[in-house]
């Protein structure tokens, strides 16, 4: 009876647990992949000035501190602190001129954030507890958005929402 697979080849001869661990591994890094390219590629939104409440989620991390990605240590809204990968966690595009916005990190670490937007730089840190956020007037235009942590490389996950 034919089945199309040769019990010959090398892998058939190994014991069966060494296989499973082959099986594993393999699994592994392709999920290992599949979180870096998720990490990599920041979330981009375009809003209209009428948007519906928006989350985002994400990873803190990376090797920049924020005061040299914003070119300064501090803002009217807050320090610039923590670092950040040196590419924006986010991009948003408000469509219109938005009379009222509230940009708000949630997370169980303490973290930070950034935004760079045709109105200038915002930092802010410890808005609402441990978790950061800036609210006000927005120009229409693309925003850059940073959330850092205070350790060097040191990730966090967090949730980012923006309401109206």
């Amino acid at each position: 009876m034919a089945t199309g697979i040769n019990f010959n080849r090398p892998e058939f001869n190994r014991p069966k647990w060494k296989r499973i661990i082959v099986a594993i591994a393999s699994v592994a890094a392709t999920l290992n992949v599949w979180a870096y390219i998720a990490q990599s590629q920041p979330a981009s939104v375009n809003l209209s000035p009428q948007f519906s409440p928006v989350e985002l989620r994400g990873t803190t991390g990376g090797a920049t501190p924020v005061n040299e990605i914003t070119g300064r240590a501090a803002t009217p809204t807050g320090l610039c602190t923590g670092f950040a990968n040196s590419a924006p966690s986010h991009t948003i595009v408000l469509k219109g001129f938005t009379e009222s916005l509230r940009i708000l990190v949630e997370s169980s670490e303490d973290t930070a954030l950034a935004i760079r937007g045709p109105g200038g730089v915002w930092c802010n840190d410890d808005f609402v507890g441990k978790n950061p956020g800036v609210t006000g007037q927005w120009l229409a235009g693309k925003y850059e958005i940073w959330v850092s942590s205070y350790a060097k490389n040191r990730t966090a996950p967090y949730v980012l929402r923006i309401r109206r």
